[in-house]
């Protein structure tokens, strides 16, 4: 018996500002809604698993914050606020 994980193969292309959807399925899949949050994570072969983020992500975040100082110039925020 086939698992609804197996076999899915989706594509979404990326707009001029590098943006991409998540595809119906895929949300469908991970209970995605509007405005939920997404977690990626990327190995050493550049495979990317995205999965719906937690509270753990969040706080993950909230700890390297302090340690990503020289990147918060006002040059930064205004080179990528449209990210």
């Amino acid at each position: 018996m086939e698992s609804i994980l197996d076999n899915i193969r989706v594509t979404s292309k990326l707009t001029t500002k590098s943006q991409a959807t998540i595809p119906e399925k895929i949300r469908k899949i991970l209970g995605l809604i509007p405005g939920d949050s997404v977690a990626f994570e990327v190995d050493q072969n550049k495979k990317v698993v995205i999965r719906k983020a937690t509270p753990i992500d969040f706080e993950f975040a909230k700890a390297l914050e302090g340690t990503l100082s020289e990147w918060s110039s006002k040059n930064d925020q205004e080179a990528y606020c449209d990210l």
